[in-house]
Protein backbone atom coordinates (compact mmCIF):
# COMPACT_ATOMS: atom_id res chain seq x y z
CA UNK A 1 0.00 0.00 0.00
CA UNK A 2 1.31 3.37 -1.20
CA UNK A 3 1.05 6.05 1.14
CA UNK A 4 0.19 9.42 0.02
CA UNK A 5 -0.96 13.11 1.17
CA UNK A 6 -4.45 14.21 0.31
CA UNK A 7 -6.39 17.59 1.35
CA UNK A 8 -10.00 17.52 2.50
CA UNK A 9 -11.83 20.78 3.91
CA UNK A 10 -14.74 19.36 5.97
CA UNK A 11 -17.04 21.47 8.78
CA UNK A 12 -17.22 20.46 11.95
CA UNK A 13 -19.07 22.18 15.38
CA UNK A 14 -16.47 23.29 17.52
CA UNK A 15 -17.31 24.35 21.45
CA UNK A 16 -16.03 27.60 22.09
CA UNK A 17 -15.20 28.23 25.87
CA UNK A 18 -17.35 30.50 26.05
CA UNK A 19 -20.04 28.30 24.86
CA UNK A 20 -18.45 25.44 27.06
CA UNK A 21 -19.26 28.14 29.81
CA UNK A 22 -23.09 28.84 29.08
CA UNK A 23 -23.98 25.49 29.11
CA UNK A 24 -21.98 24.37 31.86
CA UNK A 25 -24.30 27.48 33.82
CA UNK A 26 -27.88 26.30 32.53
CA UNK A 27 -27.43 22.81 33.68
CA UNK A 28 -26.26 23.90 37.29
CA UNK A 29 -28.76 24.32 39.89
CA UNK A 30 -29.51 27.74 41.72
CA UNK A 31 -27.19 26.56 44.84
CA UNK A 32 -24.24 24.92 42.71
CA UNK A 33 -24.71 28.31 40.47
CA UNK A 34 -23.92 29.94 43.86
CA UNK A 35 -21.21 28.12 44.86
CA UNK A 36 -19.44 28.45 41.33
CA UNK A 37 -19.75 32.25 41.49
CA UNK A 38 -17.97 32.16 44.65
CA UNK A 39 -15.19 29.90 43.03
CA UNK A 40 -15.02 32.79 40.21
CA UNK A 41 -14.96 35.32 42.45
CA UNK A 42 -12.06 34.54 44.88
CA UNK A 43 -9.85 33.43 41.53
CA UNK A 44 -10.61 36.22 39.24
CA UNK A 45 -9.85 39.92 40.40
CA UNK A 46 -11.72 41.48 37.65
CA UNK A 47 -15.24 40.23 38.77
CA UNK A 48 -16.71 41.81 41.44
CA UNK A 49 -20.80 42.00 43.29
CA UNK A 50 -22.20 44.82 41.91
CA UNK A 51 -23.69 46.93 44.80
CA UNK A 52 -26.67 48.08 42.73
CA UNK A 53 -25.69 51.75 41.57
CA UNK A 54 -26.02 52.53 38.01
CA UNK A 55 -24.46 49.86 35.22
CA UNK A 56 -20.96 50.58 33.76
CA UNK A 57 -21.23 51.17 29.76
CA UNK A 58 -21.33 48.25 27.80
CA UNK A 59 -23.33 45.38 27.84
CA UNK A 60 -21.11 42.62 28.69
CA UNK A 61 -20.03 44.94 32.02
CA UNK A 62 -23.50 45.25 33.30
CA UNK A 63 -24.62 43.93 36.32
CA UNK A 64 -26.69 40.52 35.93
CA UNK A 65 -29.60 42.97 38.08
CA UNK A 66 -33.07 42.37 38.95
CA UNK A 67 -35.66 42.23 36.32
CA UNK A 68 -35.92 45.79 33.93
CA UNK A 69 -39.68 46.37 35.81
CA UNK A 70 -38.19 47.03 39.26
CA UNK A 71 -39.32 50.14 40.81
CA UNK A 72 -36.57 52.90 42.25
CA UNK A 73 -39.35 52.87 45.40
CA UNK A 74 -38.44 48.76 45.42
CA UNK A 75 -34.93 49.81 45.02
CA UNK A 76 -35.15 52.08 48.29
CA UNK A 77 -37.35 49.80 50.23
CA UNK A 78 -34.25 46.95 49.82
CA UNK A 79 -31.44 49.51 51.05
CA UNK A 80 -33.73 50.35 54.19
CA UNK A 81 -33.87 46.74 54.90
CA UNK A 82 -30.58 46.23 54.86
CA UNK A 83 -29.36 49.67 56.41
CA UNK A 84 -32.14 48.37 59.50
CA UNK A 85 -29.37 45.34 60.06
CA UNK A 86 -26.66 48.03 61.48
CA UNK A 87 -28.83 49.79 63.50
CA UNK A 88 -28.60 47.33 66.38
CA UNK A 89 -27.25 47.87 69.82
CA UNK A 90 -23.96 46.30 68.64
CA UNK A 91 -23.23 49.26 66.52
CA UNK A 92 -24.13 50.85 63.06
CA UNK A 93 -20.84 48.73 61.25
CA UNK A 94 -19.05 45.61 61.16
CA UNK A 95 -16.00 43.99 60.03
CA UNK A 96 -16.29 41.22 57.25
CA UNK A 97 -14.10 39.16 58.94
CA UNK A 98 -16.30 39.04 62.20
CA UNK A 99 -19.80 39.18 60.62
CA UNK A 100 -21.53 35.68 62.40
CA UNK A 101 -22.58 33.76 59.73
CA UNK A 102 -25.30 31.78 60.72
CA UNK A 103 -25.36 29.10 57.97
CA UNK A 104 -21.44 28.12 58.31
CA UNK A 105 -21.75 28.05 62.15
CA UNK A 106 -24.64 25.62 62.64
CA UNK A 107 -24.01 23.09 64.40
CA UNK A 108 -23.17 19.71 62.27
CA UNK A 109 -25.34 16.52 63.17
CA UNK A 110 -23.09 13.37 63.52
CA UNK A 111 -23.70 10.53 62.13
CA UNK A 112 -24.64 6.86 63.09
CA UNK A 113 -21.68 5.77 63.17
CA UNK A 114 -20.22 8.56 64.84
CA UNK A 115 -23.07 8.63 67.41
CA UNK A 116 -22.64 5.06 68.07
CA UNK A 117 -18.78 5.19 68.75
CA UNK A 118 -19.06 8.36 70.63
CA UNK A 119 -21.18 5.78 73.42
CA UNK A 120 -19.09 3.57 72.71
CA UNK A 121 -15.85 4.99 74.93
CA UNK A 122 -18.44 5.70 77.40
CA UNK A 123 -18.29 1.95 78.19
CA UNK A 124 -15.48 0.04 79.59
CA UNK A 125 -14.62 -2.34 76.52
CA UNK A 126 -11.03 -3.29 76.49
CA UNK A 127 -9.40 -2.43 73.29
CA UNK A 128 -10.06 -5.93 71.72
CA UNK A 129 -13.95 -5.62 72.55
CA UNK A 130 -13.90 -2.03 71.32
CA UNK A 131 -12.25 -3.04 68.00
CA UNK A 132 -15.07 -5.71 67.58
CA UNK A 133 -17.72 -3.67 68.46
CA UNK A 134 -16.65 -0.64 65.87
CA UNK A 135 -16.67 -3.44 63.58
CA UNK A 136 -20.03 -4.57 64.27
CA UNK A 137 -20.99 -0.81 63.99
CA UNK A 138 -19.45 -0.93 60.38
CA UNK A 139 -21.61 -3.53 59.32
CA UNK A 140 -25.03 -1.82 60.18
CA UNK A 141 -27.38 -1.04 57.45
CA UNK A 142 -28.70 2.30 56.76
CA UNK A 143 -32.12 1.05 58.67
CA UNK A 144 -29.67 -0.24 62.10
CA UNK A 145 -30.17 -3.69 61.51
CA UNK A 146 -27.24 -6.28 61.51
CA UNK A 147 -28.16 -7.96 58.12
CA UNK A 148 -24.82 -9.88 58.09
CA UNK A 149 -25.12 -12.85 59.97
CA UNK A 150 -22.23 -13.33 63.00
CA UNK A 151 -20.91 -16.44 61.34
CA UNK A 152 -19.77 -14.28 58.41
CA UNK A 153 -17.86 -11.75 60.80
CA UNK A 154 -16.16 -14.10 62.37
CA UNK A 155 -14.82 -16.53 59.35
CA UNK A 156 -13.59 -13.05 57.66
CA UNK A 157 -11.95 -12.32 60.60
CA UNK A 158 -7.73 -13.17 60.86
CA UNK A 159 -7.65 -16.87 62.63
CA UNK A 160 -5.28 -15.64 65.04
CA UNK A 161 -7.79 -13.54 66.53
CA UNK A 162 -9.65 -16.63 67.87
CA UNK A 163 -13.10 -14.69 67.78
CA UNK A 164 -15.75 -16.45 68.70
CA UNK A 165 -19.35 -16.49 67.73
CA UNK A 166 -20.68 -16.16 71.52
CA UNK A 167 -17.98 -12.95 71.87
CA UNK A 168 -20.00 -11.51 68.85
CA UNK A 169 -23.17 -11.64 69.97
CA UNK A 170 -22.60 -10.31 73.30
CA UNK A 171 -21.08 -7.56 71.68
CA UNK A 172 -24.22 -7.28 69.88
CA UNK A 173 -26.75 -7.38 72.63
CA UNK A 174 -24.26 -4.17 74.32
CA UNK A 175 -24.49 -2.57 71.43
CA UNK A 176 -28.73 -2.78 71.15
CA UNK A 177 -28.60 -0.98 74.53
CA UNK A 178 -27.24 1.84 72.80
CA UNK A 179 -29.70 4.82 71.29
CA UNK A 180 -31.91 4.79 69.21
CA UNK A 181 -32.61 1.51 70.88
CA UNK A 182 -32.75 -1.86 69.07
CA UNK A 183 -29.53 -0.69 67.22
CA UNK A 184 -27.46 -3.68 65.40
CA UNK A 185 -31.00 -5.82 65.40
CA UNK A 186 -31.12 -8.76 63.31
CA UNK A 187 -34.54 -8.19 61.51
CA UNK A 188 -38.42 -6.24 62.04
CA UNK A 189 -39.22 -9.43 63.90
CA UNK A 190 -36.39 -8.98 66.57
CA UNK A 191 -37.30 -4.87 66.99
CA UNK A 192 -40.60 -5.50 67.37
CA UNK A 193 -40.26 -7.67 70.09
CA UNK A 194 -37.95 -5.72 71.58
CA UNK A 195 -39.89 -2.88 71.59
CA UNK A 196 -42.63 -5.22 72.86
CA UNK A 197 -41.09 -6.28 76.13
CA UNK A 198 -40.28 -2.74 77.18
CA UNK A 199 -43.75 -1.83 77.37
CA UNK A 200 -45.79 -2.59 80.32
CA UNK A 201 -47.43 -5.67 81.17
CA UNK A 202 -50.81 -4.24 81.47
CA UNK A 203 -50.45 -2.85 78.09
CA UNK A 204 -53.55 -4.90 76.68
CA UNK A 205 -53.58 -6.67 73.93
CA UNK A 206 -49.51 -7.09 74.61
CA UNK A 207 -49.19 -11.54 74.83
CA UNK A 208 -51.20 -11.72 71.39
CA UNK A 209 -49.20 -9.03 70.19
CA UNK A 210 -46.10 -10.96 70.90
CA UNK A 211 -47.69 -14.02 69.83
CA UNK A 212 -48.15 -12.25 66.09
CA UNK A 213 -44.08 -10.79 66.11
CA UNK A 214 -42.97 -14.20 67.22
CA UNK A 215 -44.44 -16.81 65.49
CA UNK A 216 -47.00 -15.18 62.39
CA UNK A 217 -45.31 -11.71 61.52
CA UNK A 218 -45.30 -12.76 57.25
CA UNK A 219 -48.95 -13.27 57.81
CA UNK A 220 -49.68 -10.14 59.44
CA UNK A 221 -47.35 -8.37 57.15
CA UNK A 222 -48.91 -9.63 53.81
CA UNK A 223 -52.65 -9.07 55.55
CA UNK A 224 -53.91 -12.52 55.75
CA UNK A 225 -56.45 -11.98 58.13
CA UNK A 226 -58.63 -14.23 57.55
CA UNK A 227 -55.45 -17.23 57.88
CA UNK A 228 -54.63 -15.46 61.32
CA UNK A 229 -58.00 -15.42 62.66
CA UNK A 230 -58.85 -19.10 61.66
CA UNK A 231 -54.94 -20.64 63.11
CA UNK A 232 -55.01 -18.27 65.89
CA UNK A 233 -58.85 -18.61 66.82
CA UNK A 234 -59.25 -15.02 66.93
CA UNK A 235 -62.37 -12.52 66.87
CA UNK A 236 -62.37 -9.84 64.93
CA UNK A 237 -62.02 -7.55 67.41
CA UNK A 238 -59.25 -8.97 69.30
CA UNK A 239 -57.07 -9.01 65.88
CA UNK A 240 -57.61 -5.59 65.46
CA UNK A 241 -56.25 -4.21 68.53
CA UNK A 242 -53.16 -6.33 68.83
CA UNK A 243 -52.53 -5.16 65.36
CA UNK A 244 -52.77 -1.41 66.50
CA UNK A 245 -50.91 -2.15 69.35
CA UNK A 246 -48.22 -3.07 66.67
CA UNK A 247 -48.40 -0.42 64.43
CA UNK A 248 -47.73 1.90 67.35
CA UNK A 249 -43.77 -0.07 67.24
CA UNK A 250 -40.95 1.79 65.41
CA UNK A 251 -40.24 -0.34 61.86
CA UNK A 252 -36.08 0.34 61.92
CA UNK A 253 -33.96 1.19 64.46
CA UNK A 254 -33.18 4.60 63.21
CA UNK A 255 -35.99 5.85 63.16
CA UNK A 256 -36.22 9.38 64.40
CA UNK A 257 -32.68 9.35 64.28
CA UNK A 258 -31.89 11.68 61.15
CA UNK A 259 -28.86 10.73 59.15
CA UNK A 260 -29.54 12.08 56.16
CA UNK A 261 -28.32 15.41 54.93
CA UNK A 262 -30.71 18.24 54.34
CA UNK A 263 -30.71 19.20 50.67
CA UNK A 264 -32.00 22.92 50.26
CA UNK A 265 -33.97 24.14 47.48
CA UNK A 266 -34.10 27.75 45.91
CA UNK A 267 -36.85 28.35 43.76
CA UNK A 268 -35.96 29.91 40.53
CA UNK A 269 -39.36 31.15 39.37
CA UNK A 270 -42.23 32.71 41.09
CA UNK A 271 -45.81 32.20 39.30
CA UNK A 272 -48.19 34.85 40.49
CA UNK A 273 -51.81 35.64 39.58
CA UNK A 274 -52.33 38.75 37.64
CA UNK A 275 -54.95 40.12 35.23
CA UNK A 276 -57.13 36.80 35.75
CA UNK A 277 -54.05 34.65 34.74
CA UNK A 278 -51.00 33.01 35.76
CA UNK A 279 -47.53 34.08 34.94
CA UNK A 280 -44.09 33.09 35.69
CA UNK A 281 -41.63 35.67 36.99
CA UNK A 282 -37.85 35.25 38.18
CA UNK A 283 -36.99 35.02 41.85
CA UNK A 284 -35.03 38.18 42.08
CA UNK A 285 -33.50 36.47 45.35
CA UNK A 286 -31.95 33.91 43.19
CA UNK A 287 -30.24 36.42 40.62
CA UNK A 288 -26.36 37.39 41.01
CA UNK A 289 -25.31 40.92 40.34
CA UNK A 290 -22.16 40.71 39.27
CA UNK A 291 -20.19 43.15 36.69
CA UNK A 292 -16.83 43.55 35.61
CA UNK A 293 -14.42 45.72 37.80
CA UNK A 294 -14.10 48.86 35.87
CA UNK A 295 -11.20 50.08 37.37
CA UNK A 296 -8.64 46.93 36.61
CA UNK A 297 -10.34 47.39 33.10
CA UNK A 298 -9.21 50.87 32.41
CA UNK A 299 -6.01 50.15 33.16
CA UNK A 300 -5.74 46.82 31.09
CA UNK A 301 -6.91 48.92 28.21
CA UNK A 302 -4.31 51.63 28.36
CA UNK A 303 -1.43 48.96 28.90
CA UNK A 304 -0.66 45.89 26.21
CA UNK A 305 -3.22 43.41 25.15
CA UNK A 306 -1.03 40.81 25.81
CA UNK A 307 -0.90 41.56 29.86
CA UNK A 308 -1.64 38.42 32.24
CA UNK A 309 -5.12 39.81 33.26
CA UNK A 310 -6.39 40.23 29.72
CA UNK A 311 -7.62 36.70 29.37
CA UNK A 312 -9.53 36.79 32.69
CA UNK A 313 -10.82 40.00 31.68
CA UNK A 314 -12.54 37.90 28.95
CA UNK A 315 -13.67 35.91 31.27
CA UNK A 316 -15.39 38.04 33.61
CA UNK A 317 -17.15 39.37 30.51
CA UNK A 318 -18.38 35.89 29.31
CA UNK A 319 -19.71 34.90 32.96
CA UNK A 320 -21.47 38.34 33.05
CA UNK A 321 -23.34 37.61 29.64
CA UNK A 322 -23.71 33.96 30.52
CA UNK A 323 -25.39 34.62 33.36
CA UNK A 324 -27.27 37.06 32.11
CA UNK A 325 -28.60 34.81 29.32
CA UNK A 326 -29.30 31.69 31.90
CA UNK A 327 -31.39 33.62 33.36
CA UNK A 328 -33.44 34.57 30.27
CA UNK A 329 -33.48 31.31 28.88
CA UNK A 330 -34.88 30.17 32.66
CA UNK A 331 -37.86 32.94 32.34
CA UNK A 332 -38.53 32.02 28.41
CA UNK A 333 -38.98 28.15 29.19
CA UNK A 334 -40.86 29.24 32.95
CA UNK A 335 -43.29 31.31 30.79
CA UNK A 336 -43.93 28.62 28.11
CA UNK A 337 -44.65 25.92 30.72
CA UNK A 338 -46.61 28.27 32.75
CA UNK A 339 -49.37 29.55 29.74
CA UNK A 340 -49.80 25.94 28.93
CA UNK A 341 -50.27 24.61 32.30
CA UNK A 342 -52.87 27.00 33.00
CA UNK A 343 -55.43 24.58 34.15
CA UNK A 344 -52.83 23.43 36.55
CA UNK A 345 -52.46 26.23 38.64
CA UNK A 346 -56.23 26.61 38.74
CA UNK A 347 -57.58 23.19 39.06
CA UNK A 348 -54.58 20.79 40.29
CA UNK A 349 -52.91 18.01 38.96
CA UNK A 350 -55.87 16.33 37.74
CA UNK A 351 -55.81 19.16 35.21
CA UNK A 352 -52.84 18.73 33.91
CA UNK A 353 -52.42 19.00 30.17
CA UNK A 354 -49.88 16.51 28.00
CA UNK A 355 -46.30 18.32 27.23
CA UNK A 356 -43.16 17.38 25.91
CA UNK A 357 -39.65 19.20 25.56
CA UNK A 358 -40.30 19.19 21.67
CA UNK A 359 -43.55 21.64 22.48
CA UNK A 360 -41.52 23.92 23.96
CA UNK A 361 -38.35 23.74 22.44
CA UNK A 362 -40.59 23.99 19.02
CA UNK A 363 -41.92 27.46 19.92
CA UNK A 364 -39.33 29.43 21.72
CA UNK A 365 -36.69 27.60 18.85
CA UNK A 366 -34.27 26.08 21.04
CA UNK A 367 -32.73 22.35 20.74
CA UNK A 368 -34.41 19.76 22.93
CA UNK A 369 -31.81 19.10 25.08
CA UNK A 370 -31.55 22.94 26.42
CA UNK A 371 -34.94 22.52 27.29
CA UNK A 372 -34.26 19.03 29.30
CA UNK A 373 -30.91 21.14 30.92
CA UNK A 374 -32.82 24.27 31.72
CA UNK A 375 -35.64 21.89 33.29
CA UNK A 376 -33.26 19.89 35.70
CA UNK A 377 -33.17 21.64 39.18
CA UNK A 378 -34.63 24.53 38.49
CA UNK A 379 -37.63 24.96 40.49
CA UNK A 380 -40.81 26.66 40.33
CA UNK A 381 -42.69 27.90 43.44
CA UNK A 382 -46.32 28.27 43.26
CA UNK A 383 -50.26 28.62 45.91
CA UNK A 384 -50.03 24.84 45.08
CA UNK A 385 -46.66 24.20 46.24
CA UNK A 386 -42.73 24.07 45.16
CA UNK A 387 -42.42 21.53 41.86
CA UNK A 388 -39.58 20.73 39.47
CA UNK A 389 -39.75 22.25 36.05
CA UNK A 390 -39.68 18.89 34.30
CA UNK A 391 -42.72 18.03 36.56
CA UNK A 392 -45.27 19.70 34.03
CA UNK A 393 -43.82 17.05 31.51
CA UNK A 394 -45.78 14.24 30.65
CA UNK A 395 -46.87 11.95 27.93
CA UNK A 396 -50.55 11.91 26.65
CA UNK A 397 -53.01 9.18 26.72
CA UNK A 398 -56.14 9.56 24.29
CA UNK A 399 -59.70 9.68 25.59
CA UNK A 400 -62.80 8.24 24.42
CA UNK A 401 -63.64 11.89 23.57
CA UNK A 402 -60.56 12.14 20.90
CA UNK A 403 -58.76 14.56 23.48
CA UNK A 404 -55.47 13.71 25.26
CA UNK A 405 -55.09 13.23 28.86
CA UNK A 406 -51.38 13.46 30.74
CA UNK A 407 -49.87 10.77 32.82
CA UNK A 408 -49.71 13.24 35.38
CA UNK A 409 -53.17 13.89 35.76
CA UNK A 410 -54.50 10.14 35.20
CA UNK A 411 -51.79 9.70 38.16
CA UNK A 412 -54.05 11.96 40.37
CA UNK A 413 -57.00 10.26 39.63
CA UNK A 414 -55.76 6.81 40.41
CA UNK A 415 -55.03 8.58 43.75
CA UNK A 416 -58.51 9.53 44.32
CA UNK A 417 -60.24 6.89 43.33
CA UNK A 418 -57.50 4.24 46.01
CA UNK A 419 -58.00 7.38 48.46
CA UNK A 420 -62.10 7.24 48.15
CA UNK A 421 -62.05 3.19 47.95
CA UNK A 422 -63.51 0.88 51.03
CA UNK A 423 -60.57 0.17 53.08
CA UNK A 424 -61.92 -3.38 53.93
CA UNK A 425 -62.75 -4.35 50.29
CA UNK A 426 -59.85 -2.31 48.33
CA UNK A 427 -59.82 -2.01 44.30
CA UNK A 428 -57.67 -4.38 42.45
CA UNK A 429 -55.23 -2.65 39.56
CA UNK A 430 -57.92 -4.26 36.66
CA UNK A 431 -60.95 -2.40 38.68
CA UNK A 432 -59.14 0.69 38.81
CA UNK A 433 -58.67 0.80 35.35
CA UNK A 434 -62.35 0.41 34.39
CA UNK A 435 -63.10 2.84 36.93
CA UNK A 436 -60.57 5.24 34.30
CA UNK A 437 -62.81 3.97 31.18
CA UNK A 438 -65.78 5.12 32.62
CA UNK A 439 -64.81 8.35 32.92
CA UNK A 440 -63.56 8.20 29.08
CA UNK A 441 -59.64 7.78 30.26
CA UNK A 442 -58.09 4.12 28.10
CA UNK A 443 -55.74 2.72 30.57
CA UNK A 444 -54.41 -0.83 30.26
CA UNK A 445 -53.79 -3.07 33.94
CA UNK A 446 -49.87 -2.97 33.39
CA UNK A 447 -50.53 0.95 33.06
CA UNK A 448 -52.28 1.68 36.39
CA UNK A 449 -49.59 -0.85 38.05
CA UNK A 450 -46.94 1.16 36.99
CA UNK A 451 -48.14 4.72 37.82
CA UNK A 452 -49.47 3.23 41.26
CA UNK A 453 -45.96 1.54 42.18
CA UNK A 454 -44.61 4.91 40.71
CA UNK A 455 -46.56 6.67 43.70
CA UNK A 456 -45.76 4.41 46.07
CA UNK A 457 -48.71 2.79 46.70
CA UNK A 458 -48.73 -0.38 47.98
CA UNK A 459 -50.90 -3.22 46.38
CA UNK A 460 -54.73 -4.42 46.81
CA UNK A 461 -53.50 -7.36 49.05
CA UNK A 462 -51.42 -4.65 51.05
CA UNK A 463 -53.62 -1.93 51.32
CA UNK A 464 -56.91 -4.50 53.22
CA UNK A 465 -57.49 -2.90 56.80
CA UNK A 466 -59.19 -5.09 59.25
Amino acid sequence: MKQTLQLKVSQQLTLTPQLQQSIKLLQMSTLELASELERYLLDNPLLERSDGSDSPNGDAEAPVAESSNDTAEDRSQDSMELSDWGSGSGGGSHDGDDEFDPILNAPCRPTLREHLTAQMGETQLGRRDSALMALLIDELDEDGYLVTTLEDIAAELPLELDVEVEELETLRKLMMQFEPAGIGSRHLGEFLLLQLTALPASTPSLPLARTLVAEHLTLLGNRDYARLKKLLGLGEAELRAAHALIATLRPRPTSGFDQGETHYVAPDIHVVRRGGRWVAQLNRASVPKLQVNQLYANMLQQKDSSHNLSGQLQEARWLVKNIQQRFDTILKVSESIVERQQAFFEHGEVAMRPLILRDIADELGLHESTISRVTTQKYLLCSRGLFELKYFFGNALETDSGGECSATAIKALIRQIIDAEDSKKPLSDSAIADKLTAQGIQVARRTVAKYREAMQIPPVSLRKAL
